[in-house]
């Protein structure tokens, strides 16, 4: 990573982690982008350089999650079928970032309950998300998939991700990112199941 790549990594953290803090401080409402702004140490302006809406702050990753399962279907394995390359694709994003499980998806997860705006992003950015895994899985498995079905295995992923997070982060008890992590891959290994190939690598 270059200078310039990590000071813009570093840049958008600081923006993110001012999101959080303020926003559980002081509701996201009140929250305004200027306020995340100088929290983070920034102009607004710059704000703007990095996300486009104050929604898309409480979503840093989705393009990394979207570009995990792109990653893990092009690089399959003869054994491997769709629900192991999605599944694996689960494993890597959990194991190099805590944005399904740790701090940001708990706020996240209750800001969808109750903010209209984060709720819309949300299901625009995941229908978008699910669109295009679909996709590349059809074309990965034509003798397997079609654009229906594709798209029938990738809602029962997602859905799976989503219903194990609200079980688990929609309450007010902390969570312990691990243990979040592994519930989703178990939810996620159930829903999978039929799709699994007997005897395919990488998969729980």
């Amino acid at each position: 990573m270059s200078l310039r790549e990590l000071k813009r990594r570093r840049t958008r953290e600081a923006i993110v982690a001012a999101a959080v803090e303020l926003i559980e401080r002081d509701g996201y409402e009140q929250t305004t982008i200027a306020d995340i702004a100088a929290a983070a140490e920034i102009g607004t302006r710059t704000f703007f350089g990095y996300f486009a809406t104050k929604e898309d702050v409480l979503f840093p990753e989705s393009d990394v999650r979207l570009r995990a399962a792109v990653r893990e279907i092009e690089a399959r394995g003869p054994q491997d079928g769709p629900a192991e390359v999605l599944l694996r694709a689960l494993r890597q994003v959990g194991d190099d970032s805590d944005d399904l499980t740790g701090r940001l998806a708990a706020l996240r997860m209750r800001l969808i309950r109750q903010v209209p705006a984060v709720r819309g992003r949300a299901l625009q950015m995941q229908l978008d998300a699910q669109q295009e895994i679909a996709k590349h899985l059809a074309a990965a498995f034509p003798g397997e998939l079609d654009l229906v079905t594709a798209a029938a295995l990738v809602g029962a992923f997602v859905g799976a991700v989503t219903g194990a997070l609200q079980a688990l982060l929609d309450t007010a008890a902390p969570q312990e990112p691990a243990d979040v992590q592994r519930a989703v891959e178990r939810a996620t290994a159930v829903a999978l199941r039929p799709w699994v190939h007997p005897g395919a690598h990488g998969t729980a």
